[in-house]
């Protein structure tokens, strides 16, 4: 029966899965932040060398399923489970945040690089202060639409024996396993992961129309 589903302590089950959920998609999206951006620049860059890394780099792991990255960082590593789930997903979300980063600089008009050159600043500091605030508030957008995908994608780590939100429901689903069942506890981990993301989403859009108030 779907009653028997109406538990205070299955709720908390799944609430710890979920806070599981939610540490792995912060991290790895923080993580990814920083190293996308760092490839995103070396792809963007023209230094042969730096460009070509990174871009083997972005090509190679694109094109290489998540699980698979899964599957090493849990198998191949001395991690604890969550760890290597942050792991596989912040190799795999660089990769991803890169091309977005380097979209979002080719996104900049060319004469804010002369303007910057032109006042003294150099390479770096026209990157940092100048090119890349712009830059970022261009990639809202794909780095929200990225983020609600990490979230939904660390489900793949229930495979590994990571009980984050789908793992516990997993576990759940293996007591109480009657067709209506399984229907709502799926239902209710569908749910949540909507309600996140888009929350998530409004969030963001309130932001981007907030910055392009303040451009003009």
């Amino acid at each position: 029966m779907i009653q028997e589903l109406f538990k205070p302590e299955l709720a908390w089950f799944l609430f710890d899965g979920l806070l599981v959920t939610l540490e792995i998609a912060f991290f790895s999206i923080f993580l990814s932040l920083f190293f996308g951006t760092i490839l995103g620049v070396a792809r963007f860059s023209n230094h042969v060398i730096f460009s070509k890394l990174a871009t083997l780099y972005i090509e190679t792991v694109r094109n290489i399923p998540t699980l698979l990255f899964i599957l090493a960082a849990r198998f191949m590593t001395n991690l604890q489970p969550a760890n290597a789930g942050i792991l596989a997903m912040t190799i795999f979300t660089s990769a991803i945040v890169a091309e977005i980063v380097r979209g979002g600089l080719n996104s900049v008009n060319k004469g804010q690089w002369e303007a910057a050159r032109s006042q003294g600043l150099t390479y770096v500091q026209t990157l940092l202060y100048v090119i890349l605030p712009q830059a970022f508030r261009n990639m809202i957008p794909p780095l929200m639409s990225q983020t609600t995908t990490v979230i939904k994608d660390t489900s793949f780590v229930w495979a590994v024996g990571i009980e984050e939100l789908t793992g516990k429901g997993m576990i759940i689903m293996g007591k109480y396993g009657s067709t209506g069942q399984v229907f709502a506890i799926f239902g209710t981990i569908a749910a949540t992961y909507f309600v996140i993301n888009y929350v998530l989403s409004v969030v963001a859009r309130a932001q981007q129309r907030r910055l392009a108030a303040r451009s003009y």
